[in-house]
C-alpha cells in the first residue's frame, strides 16, 4: 500500500481485519486448558494449527460459504450419480481436518490427552469454519459404534481413521424429529445384509462414503451401517439452512437400500447412544469455538476504533461488555476441557450428565453472546464483509443438533433419576471447590436442594439443568480460571447479575479481562 493509501485507511478509523495471527496462542483460556487437562504432549502440533488456521484458511471459510454445496443427481448421459460438488476452499478445509486427525487422534493415538488435543484442535477450525465440522464430528464419534460389531471394525475403523473415508448419520424422519422411536422405515432381512426403505429427513454430510441409519427391524429399532454409492441411497434435495451453509444436509430415500446391521438387533438406541454422546461433545467444542471467534472479533474491533474521541476498549460500557462476553467464552473453553478429559479417562459417570448438562448450556448460550458481538461492531457487524453474520447464523445450530434444549433436559432428568453414580461424579466435582468462594458455596448447597425436589421435574428442568451447569463452570473457573475472570463469573453468574451481557458488578477488573481476551496480530 502507497503512503497516501496509509494515511487514508487510517483517516477511515476502521480495524484492520482480524487474521495473520496464531489462533492457539492468542486464547489463554485454550492454552492453559489443553496443558492443565493433559494435553500438553501435542502443543506443539496444536500451534502449528493454530498458525495455520490463522492465514489463508480464514478466506477459504469465507469462501465456503458464499458457493455453497450443490447437487447433481444426472450426469450429462442422464445417468444417476447423486454427487455433490464443493467448493474447492471446503475441500481445503476439509483437508486441513484431516491431516490434523481431528476425526481420529484418540482411536489411533494411545497417549493420554488424546481427547483433549483433540477437542482444541476441534474448536480452532470451528473458528475459521464450523461447517467441516459436521464430517469430523461423525467420522470421530462412529469409530466407538462400529466396535461394537467386529466385522465392521475390522473392515471399517481403519478406513475411517487412517484411510480418508468419511461417515454420516441418518436418523431423523419428518413425522418423528427427536422421537426415533417413531421412524418408519423398515429393514428387512436379505441374506447375509439387510434392505433398508423409507426416507430420512435430514441426512448428515450425504456426501460420506457410509451412514449410521436407524430402522425397524423385525425384533425394533435397530442400527445399520450403509455404505454409498449404491442405487439404494437417493439424494432428493439439499436443504437450504439457515447457516452451516458450506456443509451438505440432504433429504434422503432409502428404496432397497443395503447395509449391515450394527450391534443388537433392536437395540439401535443403545447402539447409536455412543455416537451420540461423541457428537454432543463436539457441540459443546463448537459452541465454545463460535464464542471465542466472536470475542476475538468483538475485543479487536473495540481495540481499533475510536468513537467520541476516545478509543472503544477504554469506555467504561464497552470495557463492561466486552469482559462479560470474554467471561463467557474463558467459562465455556475451561468446562469444554474438562469435558474432554473424562472421554480421555473414560470418566463414564461423570461424563453421562456434565455432557448433556453442556450441551444444554453453552449451547444455549452462544447465540446470544455472537449477538452481542456483532453488536459491538455496530453496523460493520451487520455487513458480510465481517464475520459476525456467518457466526451469528451457525450460532443456533448446536442447540438443535444432536436434540434440542429440551430433549437434553429431559436426558439430564433420565440421569438424575436412574444414575445416581453420575450424580455423585457431577457433585463431586463441583465441590472440589467447595470454600473457595462464597456465591458458590451458595449456588451448591441451593443445587444440592433442587437435586432432591421432586415436584413437577419437567417444568423445573431447563432451570435445574442451568444450576448444574453454573455450578460446574464456577468451580471449574474458581479452581482453573484466571482469578479476575473467576471472581466476575460468580459476581454476575452466582450472585444475582443483569440479564443481558455488559451488567457485571462494579469493582471488577474488567479491562484485563478484555486485554486478556483480545488476539494480538502477528502473535
Amino acid at each position: 500500500m502507497t503512503a497516501t493509501g496509509s494515511t487514508s485507511a487510517a483517516a477511515a478509523n476502521q480495524p484492520p481485519p482480524l487474521a495473520g495471527y496464531n489462533l492457539y496462542e492468542a486464547d489463554a483460556a485454550l492454552v492453559e486448558g489443553l496443558r492443565r487437562e493433559g494435553g500438553a504432549p501435542w502443543e506443539d502440533e496444536v500451534a502449528a494449527f493454530g498458525a495455520a488456521l490463522g492465514g489463508e484458511p480464514l478466506e477459504w471459510g469465507r469462501l465456503a460459504n458464499e458457493h455453497p454445496p450443490r447437487l447433481r443427481t444426472h450426469d450429462r448421459y442422464g445417468e444417476r450419480i447423486d454427487e455433490i460438488e464443493f467448493h474447492p476452499a471446503w475441500d481445503s478445509l476439509l483437508r486441513l481436518g484431516l491431516d490434523a486427525r481431528v476425526h481420529s487422534l484418540p482411536w489411533i493415538d494411545s497417549r493420554p490427552g488424546a481427547h483433549v488435543a483433540r477437542a482444541a484442535l476441534f474448536m480452532l477450525l470451528g473458528q475459521v469454519e464450523a461447517g467441516v465440522g459436521c464430517p469430523l464430528s461423525m467420522t470421530f464419534a462412529a469409530v466407538p459404534v462400529l466396535r461394537a460389531a467386529d466385522d465392521l471394525a475390522h473392515e471399517w475403523v481403519r478406513r475411517l481413521t487412517v484411510g480418508g473415508a468419511l461417515c454420516g448419520m441418518a436418523l431423523t424422519e419428518r413425522q418423528g424429529g427427536s422421537d426415533v422411536r417413531a421412524n418408519v422405515t423398515t429393514a428387512l432381512p436379505a441374506g447375509g445384509s439387510w434392505e433398508l426403505h423409507g426416507h430420512k429427513w435430514f441426512c448428515s454430510a450425504p456426501m460420506s462414503d457410509a451412514f449410521l441409519v436407524l430402522a425397524h427391524a423385525p425384533a425394533g429399532l435397530s442400527c445399520f451401517l450403509l455404505e454409498r454409492p449404491q442405487p439404494g441411497f437417493r439424494i432428493d434435495r439439499l436443504k437450504d439452512k439457515l447457516g452451516n451453509r458450506s456443509n451438505a444436509s440432504a433429504e434422503i430415500r432409502l428404496e432397497g437400500g443395503v447395509a449391515r446391521l450394527v450391534g443388537e438387533e433392536g437395540r439401535g438406541l443403545r447402539t447409536i447412544l455412543e455416537m451420540v454422546n461423541h457428537t454432543r461433545l463436539d457441540c459443546v467444542l463448537g459452541s465454545t469455538a463460535l464464542m471465542r471467534r466472536a470475542v476475538a472479533e468483538a475485543t479487536h474491533h473495540a481495540a481499533n476504533r475510536s468513537v467520541f474521541g476516545r478509543v472503544l476498549a477504554e469506555q467504561p460500557l464497552m470495557q463492561n461488555v466486552l469482559a462479560d462476553l470474554a467471561v463467557e467464552s474463558e467459562a465455556a473453553t475451561v468446562t469444554a476441557l474438562r469435558l474432554a478429559r473424562a472421554y480421555d479417562e473414560d470418566d463414564r459417570a461423570f461424563r453421562r450428565l456434565a455432557t448433556a448438562v453442556c450441551k444444554f448450556w453453552i449451547c444455549k448460550r452462544t447465540p446470544p453472546l455472537v449477538a452481542e458481538a456483532l453488536e459491538c461492531l455496530g453496523g460493520n457487524g451487520y455487513v458480510e464483509d465481517s464475520q459476525l453474520p456467518r457466526l451469528f447464523r451457525e450460532s443456533p445450530l448446536n442447540s438443535i443438533w444432536e436434540g434440542s434444549g429440551n430433549v437434553n433436559a429431559l436426558d439430564v432428568l433420565r440421569a438424575l433419576e436412574r444414575e445416581p453414580e453420575a450424580v455423585a461424579a457431577f457433585v463431586a466435582e463441583v465441590e472440589l471447590a467447595a470454600g473457595a468462594d462464597r456465591l458458590l458455596d451458595a449456588a451448591l448447597a441451593e443445587l444440592k436442594d433442587d437435586l432432591v425436589d421432586t415436584a413437577e421435574p419437567e417444568t423445573r428442568a431447563r432451570r435445574l439443568v442451568e444450576r448444574l451447569a453454573l455450578a460446574l463452570q464456577g468451580s471449574l473457573l474458581v479452581r482453573h480460571g484466571d482469578p479476575s475472570v473467576a471472581d466476575a463469573f460468580c459476581a454476575a453468574r452466582l450472585g444475582g447479575g443483569g440479564s443481558v451481557y455488559g451488567t457485571l458488578p462494579t469493582g471488577l477488573a474488567v479491562r484485563a479481562i478484555t486485554d486478556r481476551h483480545r488476539p494480538v496480530l502477528g502473535s
